[in-house]
C-alpha cells in the first residue's frame, strides 16, 4: 500500500457519535474510537466520517458513497437502517439494496469494509417490541449482502449485552459512551485488529440501581415525555434530526494524539 491507512466511515446518527459527547465539546462515537485503536498500530492513519444523523440509508448511499469512493479508502465501515426501520412503510429488500449497493462499490474499489448487525429493539425500547420481526428481516439481508461481497459483520446482535440500559444514552435511541465503546471494539473484533478481542461481548456487573416495578413505569413515561413525544412531533411536522447538517469530517485527517480509552464495564 501506498501512502497512510485511510479509514471512512459512513452512517447515521450512531457513526456520527450522538450519545457520545455532545454538540458543543464535539462528538466521539464508536467510529472515532475504532479510529484510535487503529492509529494505536498505524501511525499516520487517515480518517473521515460522512456520517449524519437521522439519514436513512438510501440518503447514506446518495449523500455519503460517492464522496467515500472519492477518498479511496482501505477501509470503510458501512452503518444504516435503524432510522429506517423506525418508519412506518420500512422495506427490508429495499434497505439492504441500498446497503448492498454500498457494499459493492466500496468492496470493488479494494476496500476493506465491515458492518454491524442490530440488537432486539424491543428489550432496549419496549413500545419497539412490534418492530422486531423488521429488525430480524434486516439482519438476516444484512448477512447475506454482506456474505456476497466479502463484508466483515459485526455480529452485535448475537449477545445479550447490547440491550443492557447503560449501554444506551437516556433516548434509547444513541449508544452511551460505554454503548459506543463496544460497539467500536466489535468492529475491531471483526476485523482481527492487534488487541481486539471478544471482551465486548461479556455482560457488565450486576446493576443495584436497576428501576423495577413503579419505578419502571415512571421511567416509561419520562422517556415517553422526554424523547418519544419530540421524536413524533418531528415525524408528523417532516423533519428530521439532521436537518442542516453536515458530516462532522468530511475529509481524510490524522488521528492525532493517543487513543482516548474507556472501559468496557
Amino acid at each position: 500500500m501506498n501512502g497512510p491507512l485511510r479509514y471512512v466511515a459512513l452512517g447515521d446518527s450512531q457513526t456520527e457519535g450522538c450519545g457520545d459527547g455532545d454538540d458543543v465539546q464535539g462528538l466521539r462515537g464508536w467510529a472515532d474510537r475504532l479510529a484510535e485503536h487503529l492509529a494505536e498500530g498505524t501511525p499516520g492513519l487517515l480518517y473521515a466520517n460522512l456520517a449524519v444523523r437521522g439519514r436513512l440509508a438510501g440518503q447514506v448511499r446518495a449523500e455519503q458513497l460517492a464522496p467515500a469512493l472519492e477518498l479511496k479508502p482501505d477501509l470503510a465501515t458501512v452503518v444504516a437502517g435503524m432510522n429506517d426501520l423506525l418508519r412506518p412503510a420500512f422495506d427490508a429488500d429495499e434497505v439492504a439494496g441500498h446497503l448492498e449497493a454500498m457494499f459493492a462499490a466500496l468492496t470493488a474499489q479494494g476496500a476493506r469494509v465491515a458492518t454491524v448487525t442490530f440488537p432486539d429493539v424491543g428489550r432496549i425500547i419496549p413500545v419497539a417490541r412490534p418492530l422486531v420481526p423488521r429488525v430480524l428481516a434486516l439482519n438476516d439481508r444484512i448477512r447475506r449482502a454482506a456474505d456476497r461481497h466479502g463484508v466483515l459483520v459485526a455480529e452485535t446482535s448475537h449477545h445479550p449485552v447490547v440491550t443492557d440500559p447503560r449501554l444506551w444514552s437516556p433516548d434509547r435511541l444513541h449508544a452511551s459512551p460505554l454503548g459506543h465503546a463496544r460497539i467500536a471494539a466489535a468492529v475491531a473484533d471483526a476485523l482481527g485488529l492487534p488487541g481486539s478481542d471478544d471482551s465486548w461481548t461479556r455482560p457488565l456487573p450486576a446493576d443495584p440501581r436497576a428501576a423495577s416495578g413503579l419505578r419502571a413505569v415512571v421511567a416509561e413515561v419520562r422517556w415517553a415525555g422526554s424523547f418519544l413525544g419530540p421524536w413524533l412531533v418531528r415525524r408528523v411536522r417532516g423533519r428530521s434530526s439532521g436537518d442542516g447538517r453536515v458530516a462532522k469530517r468530511p475529509e481524510l485527517t490524522p488521528v492525532l494524539g493517543p487513543a482516548r480509552t474507556h472501559s468496557l464495564d
